[in-house]
């Protein structure tokens, strides 16, 4: 499972994405041309303060290439020295959604798209080239199965109701704002939550903008968990190879993100936290664990 989390301060942080469009088994990927360095590179960009990398990395592909995007399995990030400084850029497999004018046209000012070998050839940077070869071990062509721990609710034992209705904090409403825009990157098109109310709330701002349900499942609660009704609610997910977020807590996910994804392991989640299972053909091939 590739890990991404927050960094030391004093790290330079970067996003960006391998954008391919047209067939799975002949792409093309988008190569974007900086004058300033006279190279040509995939499009990233300096992370905004506070900004996550997924939510940077779709504004800098959207503001260098005018490409809306969503996002597949996460690829190995690059780190090199700038100004003295450690730098790490997250990059993504991005599958084109649709293509408008560029806004930023004084950093970038050509955007071409080219087969595979031929980008391999007009890349300026090894560690683009290694980026090239990691797309080519798999289908760029996934699903997500998105698994989702509820955001933070404060102290259990400060809550004098029903568990089941205790709800988010201020925090917890925050890390739900910025789960809104985060899981937009995967356009999760079905999603199904724990009936807790805390588990609700940190789905609703995503539901909102997305014009979206939430529907609600037991089996995914603490108080009435049913582990193998929720491996069947994720395998009926798989089955539909339909983009789907499933929230629950943090005593029931591990199990079902482990058994789900065929992999040992630490599977437990911060509070907010999600796993994506990158799925083809209902089968598993990556795995990536996000913090908010």
């Amino acid at each position: 499972m590739t890990e991404h989390a927050a960094h030391p301060d004093g790290m330079i942080r970067a996003a960006g994405a391998v954008v391919w469009r047209g067939s799975p088994d002949a792409p093309e990927v988008a190569l974007v041309h900086r004058p300033r360095y006279d190279d040509w590179s995939f499009p990233k960009g300096k992370l905004k303060n506070g900004e996550h990398a997924i939510a940077g990395a779709l504004r800098e592909v959207a503001e260098e290439t005018g490409i809306t995007v969503e996002l597949g399995r996460s690829l190995p990030p690059s780190h090199y020295t700038k100004g003295g400084l450690p730098k790490r850029v997250d990059y993504w497999l991005a599958r084109m959604v649709s293509e408008e004018s560029r806004t930023d046209r004084r950093e970038v000012d050509d955007v071409v798209w080219l087969p595979v070998r031929e980008a391999a050839r007009r890349l300026t940077y090894d560690w683009d080239a290694g980026l090239l070869r990691a797309l080519g071990a798999a289908s760029p062509t996934t699903t997500p199965l998105v698994l989702v721990r509820h955001a933070l609710a404060g102290n259990r034992q400060d809550w004098k109701g029903d568990d089941d209705d205790r709800p988010l904090d201020e925090n917890g409403l925050r890390q739900a704002e910025v789960l809104a825009s985060v899981l937009g990157a995967f356009r999760p098109a079905e999603l199904v939550s724990s009936p807790s109310r805390r588990c609700v709330q940190t789905l609703e701002p995503y539901a909102e903008r997305a014009g979206l349900p939430v529907r609600l499942e037991p089996a995914l609660s603490e108080t009435h968990h049913d582990f193998q009704a929720s491996l069947l609610l994720a395998e009926k997910a798989l089955a539909s190879n339909r983009p789907t977020a499933l929230c629950g807590h943090g005593k029931t996910l591990p199990g079902l993100i482990s058994e789900v994804g065929g992999r040992s392991g630490d599977a437990r989640l911060a509070k907010g936290a999600f796993t994506v299972l990158h799925h083809n053909g209902g089968r598993v091939v990556a795995m990536d664990r996000y913090t908010v």
